[in-house]
């Protein structure tokens, strides 16, 4: 008689901060502008708070639970959580910011972990070495159906960072160059569905890190996206079971991912992108692991 074991799914748990010291007060990337932020006036803080509000009520609809970190006055990027740490099978990692601006989230951060292992939530939380850079789970991506992570540099993080993730986390950390100023991070421009599909917006990436791609994901895992849909940050998502929460994406992209057995949420972050953030730039993802099983999604019917 084969007796055959089954993964049973616990709701997928977030790690948010609410956006009431969100503003555009300085600029580290392209899409930063502080003059038009300043001269929307209090519409646009009211319209990021609308959009925050209801990208937590999708996720929670959807069956995630979600932890929050408590908003500091003169940190207005500590709303992208998804920078705050590498985190799997219980054990965060946690980031070390290039920019000065955002270094004064670090100790932040460090508190909210500490509060999340007192809880049992996490059950370890280490430091990277003092010279390394690695902006967290922005740059550092965990491909569930690969069972490895990638991991981008150029602009936030150091290549050599993905050595220790490796080793931390004893598991392949695939190093990509990122070299549109556009797409500084990771997750603005690659995401690793549950499927094994990968979204990912080519001009983001150099020659090798593009091969590097390519290597591991067979053609018609690959989800290119064009220039419209990587500027308005579709790979920007967030995957809670079968449905992708994200800003916007054009017909053609909610139609491949469709046909992969996803439903499609749009809930607009326009707000957010302002600052260069969207989805999943908003979300930290505290209960990966290693063990769950990922069965491909069927395809829609024809």
């Amino acid at each position: 008689m084969n007796i055959h074991a089954t993964f049973v799914p616990t709701p997928p748990r977030f790690l948010m901060c609410p956006p009431q010291h969100f503003a555009v007060t300085y600029s580290i990337n392209p899409w930063m502008d502080p003059a038009a932020w300043s001269s929307g006036g209090d519409a646009l803080h009211a319209s990021a708070t609308q959009q925050w509000s209801a990208l937590h009520g999708v996720l929670r609809d959807a069956g995630a639970a979600i932890e929050i970190v408590r908003p500091q006055a003169g940190l207005p990027d500590l709303v992208f959580t998804a920078n705050a740490a590498v985190v799997l099978d219980g054990k965060a990692l946690l980031a070390r910011f290039h920019h000065p601006q955002r270094q004064g989230e670090q100790p932040v951060f460090a508190a909210a972990f500490a509060a999340l292992a007192h809880s049992g939530m996490v059950d370890e939380v280490v430091a990277l070495p003092d010279d390394v850079l690695l902006e967290g789970a922005g740059d550092c991506i965990f491909d569930a159906h690969r069972r490895l992570f990638w991991m981008g540099s150029g602009f936030r993080s150091h290549a050599a960072a993905a050595a220790i993730v490796a080793t931390h986390f004893e598991l392949p950390c695939i190093p990509l160059t990122l070299i549109n100023p556009s797409f500084y991070h990771l997750d603005t421009a690659l995401c690793a569905l549950p499927c094994g599909s990968v979204m990912y917006h080519p001009d983001a990436f150099s020659r090798d890190a593009l091969e590097a791609i390519h290597a591991q994901v067979a053609p018609h895992e690959r989800i290119a996206l064009d220039p419209d849909d990587a500027a308005r940050f579709a790979a920007n998502a967030v995957c809670v079971g079968r449905t992708i929460v994200l800003s916007s994406c054009s017909a053609a992209l909610r139609g491949a991912l469709a046909e992969r057995g996803y439903r499609v949420i749009e809930t607009p972050l326009t707000a957010f992108l302002r600052s260069g953030g969207s989805a999943c730039c908003l979300t930290l993802r505290l209960d990966h692991s290693r063990a769950a099983v990922i069965a491909p999604l069927a395809r829609a019917q024809a």
